[in-house]
């Protein structure tokens, strides 16, 4: 049997693994494990899982993670994330569809202290979405404004999917995070035209809310300040060059828990939860880390990433054309796999490709991510549609799916300025000193 081939045979137990509920870490791991002992022998296998397992647990940048997870998760109990909403619908509530527009920047702003994609829709869902029934808004339009607000969360810095890129590729994981700056707000500003557009087409979607004055608005913005004050400290911190990521991802941390217990917000109880949700989602991300490192070492072995790149290359459709069949790929994945899942079971195969057809690697991290985002609302897994739906049960699950179809389209428009004018993701980075 041709390596390529076993290569191949690896990859499809995988995915039956997966399907059989194993956990995506596990079930690359066994399948790198084992792939290496079928072809270099037992000595050779087990050295790869000692080592690898090793070298993922003790990288620096990774405690990046559950420090900005425990920043999210102080945040979310100390009712922060309340307060962005709240300001958020304080100044754009008087819109058609002001409600929805606010969930969209409720959820631009609790990504930049989540990093989660399914934090941020869980969060902001349980805040907006009771306030949008009560004031008449269709269930298309509220539940798929959450839906696609939510994935912001994998795309504004902090952001985990930038951060296991950079670990699988070894680039900068603070130009990544800068990468997803002007993106992101790009992206924000589509979703909210997206629902000025619906409301625009159905009025009945989603009423005006109540202006308010200028004095309603500064006191909902500064009762939103320590949150605010956090996100300008930690990313500005990275962008001045001042943190690190981890320094700045610890920094956030201790502000966010100082403030809630200044604040009265933050008991015994309400810390000890934040302690094990943010150990329970670092230990999945972890395993999931080395999963990677394991099974990368066996494709390497069989040759697989090298043969695509040759087959794709080999098609004479030029280096668009080959991004094309990658960003297809990706979309095809998007249906049925969880994003970080996709993340690091394709980027070792597509990225040797893409960079050896001249692409930056900083800003094909944000390409991906952003294919991966629309993945997260995309039937018929569509991740985000399930934490919405899990907040709205009385919602069908195909209304659901057909409110988030237009922020899908917003997102491919996103994705296409991205490609057409790669200084979108690029201008920041390229300014920062490294």
């Amino acid at each position: 049997m041709a390596d390529p081939v076993i290569g191949l045979l690896g990859l499809a137990i995988m995915f039956g693994l997966m399907v059989l509920r194993m956990p995506v870490g596990m079930a690359m791991l066994v399948v790198g494990f084992f792939g290496i002992w079928i072809m270099n022998g037992e000595r050779a296998a087990n050295a790869v899982l000692l080592t690898e397992t090793y070298s993922a647990t003790s990288n620096y940048a990774l405690t990046v993670v559950p420090l900005f997870l425990l920043m999210s998760n102080v945040a979310s109990v100390a009712g922060f994330s309340a307060r962005l909403y709240e300001a958020a619908f304080a100044w754009v509530g008087w819109l058609r569809g002001g409600l929805a527009s606010a969930s969209i920047l409720g959820c631009a702003a609790f990504s930049a202290v989540s990093g989660s994609s399914v934090a941020t829709a869980a969060t902001i869902g349980k805040v907006a979405l009771p306030e949008m029934k009560r004031f008449g808004y269709a269930d298309r339009l509220a539940t798929g404004a959450i839906a696609a607000g939510g994935t912001l969360g994998f795309l504004i810095p902090p952001s985990t999917g930038f951060v296991i890129y950079a670990i699988l590729t070894e680039e900068s994981i603070g130009q990544l995070f800068m990468a997803g700056i002007l993106p992101g707000l790009l992206l924000t500003g589509l979703f909210i035209a997206t629902v000025g557009l619906m409301t625009w087409l159905r009025p009945d979607f989603g009423p005006r809310g109540a202006a308010t004055s200028g004095a309603e608005k500064r006191a909902a913005l500064a009762r939103a300040r320590p949150i605010l004050v956090v996100i300008v400290v930690s990313i500005g911190g990275i962008y001045l060059g001042v943190f690190t990521p981890v320094e700045a991802a610890g920094v956030g941390a201790t502000l966010v828990i100082l403030m809630a217990l200044v604040a009265g917000k933050l008991d015994r109880g309400g810390f000890a939860h934040s302690c094990s949700d943010t150990v329970r989602t670092t230990a999945m991300l972890f395993l999931i880390v080395i999963g990677a490192n394991v099974l990368n070492p066996f494709l390497a072995l069989t040759g697989l990433p090298a043969t695509l790149g040759e087959a794709m290359t080999s098609l004479g459709l030029g280096p668009y054309g080959v991004l094309l069949l990658v960003i297809l790929s990706y979309m095809i994945f998007g249906m049925f796999m969880d994003g970080l899942a996709m993340l690091v079971v394709t980027i070792p195969i597509f990225f040797p490709i893409i960079i050896g057809l001249g692409f930056d690697p900083i800003w094909f991290g944000v390409v991906a991510v952003i294919v991966i985002e629309m993945g997260m609302i995309t039937p018929p897994v569509g991740l985000n549609v399930f934490v919405v739906k899990g907040v709205a049960k009385a919602v069908p699950m195909g209304e659901i799916f057909r409110g988030v179809l237009p922020f899908w389209c917003a997102m491919l428009i996103c994705l296409v300025a991205i490609i057409a004018f790669p200084k979108i993701a690029l201008s920041i980075p390229q300014t920062m000193f490294w």
